[in-house]
């Protein structure tokens, strides 16, 4: 004896004949949208981790240059009417990937009133920027440094 509705081609036999081609092109395409989003996600994730990385070294390293060029002229290496290469500091080595170096063209003089770029006499006080950067470009730290010259050194007149 049949129920009605239990037999081959009724209503009850509708959930049993699996899923259709649409409804699987449907939910690939929407796992596959899910996957590409977590994934970018997760490589914005790492780029800029490997930044924030970077910018704290160079951050760190500016500061121990800044450290060691100050301790290096207040230990007599101070250059009258210097230049951007005057301060190289020996022994100073920034980590693997980065470069640490004195602006081009960023030294000032004190005249008394104001910061000049113009050596009208040196009068023992200099400003100058120095910039630390990572090789790929992604972090660069830059800071501006005064120079004193110490008391009691004598340097050679402007030239």
């Amino acid at each position: 004896m049949r129920v009605h509705g239990e037999g081959p081609g009724s209503r009850g036999d509708r959930g049993d004949r699996g899923e259709s081609l649409l409804e699987l092109v449907v939910s690939i395409s929407l796992m596959g949208v899910a996957i590409v989003a977590v994934m970018s996600g997760l490589t914005t994730t790492v780029l800029l981790s490997d930044v924030q990385r970077k910018e704290a070294t160079a951050g760190t390293t500016v500061r121990n240059y800044a450290s060691a060029l100050q301790q290096y002229v207040a230990n007599g290496h101070y250059v009258a009417c210097a230049t951007a290469g005057s301060y190289v500091v020996p022994g100073f080595t920034p980590p693997a990937g980065f470069t640490a170096r004195v602006v081009a063209g960023s030294v000032k003089y004190w005249t008394g009133a104001l910061w000049l770029p113009l050596c009208l006499p040196d009068r023992g006080l200099q400003k100058l920027r120095i910039s630390v950067e990572s090789a790929d470009g992604r972090a660069s730290e830059s800071l501006d440094v005064v120079l004193r010259k110490p008391c009691g050194t004598e340097d050679p007149p402007c030239s």
